[in-house]
């Protein structure tokens, strides 16, 4: 593999393949940037297919977040991790630590957090053994309901710009994914009066959804041709592709999964079809907000972490706005601002 050539690699600082025999670890740590400060970014834990598809994946999400915390207005870089392997047999304390002892070993290069399959008890674990951890329990704790209230904001954003409306009344939105981000933006959606239609892996999730949000509950493939106004994607990336992008009814897309687009070229074939696609680093930055505060500065306080994240509503409308003058996809757009936030911080 041609690593340093990888589209992907996109000039990382700094890549560490971590491995414990004795407790299964086997984990990836990518370090895209630390030029606003020490990288930040939480773990996943998943079975990948393949190493090389952890390896991407890493890699796609340790640069999102150095742009995420750029356009979030945060003095952190991007960095993340990936643990590989089947959360449901291998998780155990030992293999925290091991993970712990490799973050400490970047010596505050690099701060992780809890994200997919990871908790916060899991971080209190890895924080036996390294001081550079985020997102404990009894400081900013589980920052799932930060990013769905950005989330949130950044759906009533769209909403505003494209639909001309102030309010999510009567907006149909299909989510996809009830984790814990996802089923609190729910929450959120139906307390607005949204109309939801919603579908997930878990039938108990789904059950509870039909239940308290009188949400319609449709198959994992029914998602992407529901009649809606906003098309939600709250679960694993890559769900806007090729196959998927001809299938869209909404003329909004705005969620809280990592990395939506599979390929850049979906930006302009969004717009091309005159679809609002929000990027999702400026859209999911609510968790990243509320750890940096129990980072920078101390002690951590949720009111400030709340001011902060409803900031992500003004943030999206400028990209709205620049890329509507500019006409040029949204993504685009947004890359270009956090990239000159990055160069100017260099400077």
């Amino acid at each position: 593999m041609a690593f340093f050539d990888l589209v992907d690699f996109d000039d990382h600082e700094q890549v560490v393949f971590c491995s414990d025999e004795k407790t299964g670890l086997k984990a990836i740590i990518a370090v895209h940037s630390t030029t606003l400060g020490p990288a930040a970014g939480g773990c996943r834990f998943w079975n990948y297919a393949s190493d090389e598809a952890a390896l991407t994946d890493v890699l796609r999400l340790s640069r999102g977040m150095t742009y995420k915390n750029a356009m979030a207005g945060l003095k952190l870089g991007g960095g993340k991790a990936v643990i590989i392997g089947d959360p449901k047999s291998i998780k155990s304390e030992e293999l925290f630590k091991a993970f712990g002892h490799s973050v400490n070993n970047l010596n505050g290069r690099y701060y992780t957090a809890e994200d997919v399959n990871i908790t916060t008890t899991d971080m209190a674990t890895v924080n036996q053994v390294t001081d550079f951890v985020a997102g404990l329990d009894g400081k900013s704790g589980n920052p799932a309901p930060f990013t769905a209230l950005g989330t949130f904001l950044g759906i009533k954003a769209a909403v505003k710009f494209k639909l001309g409306k102030d309010d999510l009344t009567g907006i149909k939105v299909a989510v996809q994914g009830l984790g814990s981000v996802g089923y609190n933006l729910c929450e959120k959606l139906h307390a607005a009066g949204a109309e939801l239609v919603v579908t997930d892996i878990n039938q108990e999730a789904l059950d509870k959804a039909a239940t308290e949000f009188n949400a319609k509950v449709v198959g994992l493939d029914e998602i992407y041709s529901q009649d809606v106004d906003v098309f939600s994607p709250c679960a694993l990336g890559a769900s806007i592709n090729d196959d998927t992008i001809d299938q869209l009814k909404a003329s909004i897309i705005a969620g809280c999964a990592n990395n939506q687009l599979a390929q850049n070229k979906h930006d302009q074939l969004l717009k091309d079809r005159g679809i609002l696609y929000v990027p999702d680093y400026v859209i999911n930055a609510g968790g990243i907000i509320n750890v940096s505060l129990e980072i920078y500065p101390e002690p951590y306080c949720a009111e400030e972490a709340t001011r902060l994240v409803e900031k992500i509503y003004d943030t999206l409308m400028t990209v709205f706005e620049n890329a509507a003058k500019q006409d040029k996809p949204t993504g685009v757009v947004a890359d270009e601002m956090a990239r000159e936030i990055i160069a100017n911080a260099g400077k």
